[in-house]
């Protein structure tokens, strides 16, 4: 909501298939829109897919980041690894308030 009184549209991307979106979003009740990106081509250019450490591991999959992209279409901010995700719309909505064009 409080994106919305900003006239801010939330975008999600995951390399999931709709059925899956769905389920995802009815079970989470998601207030916004969460698009697929099964060749993970939108998550590449974003660097919100590629290789990341897991369990000490190196692996290839989904990095959780947000990124905030302005009307002119130009990216403002780019939060590269979202850490605690619960916490992170209130940081990403903070920053907006405070950068306020």
């Amino acid at each position: 909501g409080e994106f919305q009184k900003i006239d801010a549209v939330v975008l999600g991307v995951s390399p999931d298939k709709e059925a899956s979106h769905r389920k995802f979003i009815e079970k989470y009740d998601l207030p916004f829109t969460l698009l697929c990106d099964p060749e993970k081509s939108v998550m590449a250019e974003y660097r919100a897919f590629g290789e990341k450490k897991m369990y000490g591991k190196t692996v290839m999959g989904v990095i959780r980041s947000t990124v905030w992209i302005g009307p002119d279409g130009k990216v403002k901010r780019h939060w590269r690894k979202v850490a605690k995700a619960a916490d992170h719309p209130e940081k990403v909505l903070a920053v907006m308030l405070a950068t306020k064009d």
